[in-house]
């Protein structure tokens, strides 16, 4: 036991706890089985002792820290690197696509902001009336992350499925964690 660890827990520090746990469960990194099992041990937590098995090999620990005698939330469950992976693994080349995804529809969007921003100074601010020539380039501009990234037609279709399918895993992930915490909190209301 280290010290703190016998600080009682405020229902509102327990439910910062539960919430955290659900992030985890959300991100992936427990089934079912585990955040069913996990959560019950923290709503049934009184002290921050309490909640270090349940939180046992999550990154981050235990989401609450004791601090000159009082309790302090830490922040959320952010997500860690994965550890290095063959370049050739599957689970690498699908966090690549990802990654390259990610880069890419970013750059569209700020590509897309700063044309139509230059767009309304050239139209508007200067009264350019070839200000309309921004639009035609934006199919060059919009090619040169896609060629940077060597993000194809074929990558950004992949891309799009793998986050229709990501949004749904942790959708349904997080109905389900927000399930048990009200399961949970019914039942300390109850008591």
């Amino acid at each position: 036991m280290t010290d703190g660890d016998d600080i009682r827990l405020s229902d509102e520090e327990r439910l910062h706890a539960l919430n955290v746990l659900g992030e985890h469960y959300a991100a992936g990194r427990l089934d079912g089985d585990e955040f069913y099992e996990r959560s019950g041990a923290v709503a049934a937590g009184r002290t921050v002792g309490a909640l270090r098995e349940p939180f046992r090999g999550l990154p981050g620990g235990v989401p609450l820290r004791e601090e000159g005698g009082s309790i302090r939330r830490v922040g959320d469950a952010a997500p860690q690197p994965l550890a290095k992976q063959e370049e050739s693994s599957p689970a690498a080349e699908l966090e690549s696509l990802r990654h390259r995804g990610k880069v890419v529809e970013t750059v569209d969007g700020v590509i897309l902001g700063l044309t139509l921003l230059v767009f309304l100074v050239l139209q508007f601010a200067v009264d350019w009336s070839w200000a309309w020539l921004v639009w035609p380039s934006l199919a060059v501009t919009l090619s040169v992350p896609r060629l940077l990234y060597h993000f194809g037609d074929e990558d950004e279709k992949m891309y799009k499925e793998l986050k229709k399918a990501d949004a749904k895993s942790r959708r349904k992930r997080l109905e389900q964690a927000g399930a048990r915490i009200r399961e949970l909190e019914d039942k300390r209301d109850e008591s």
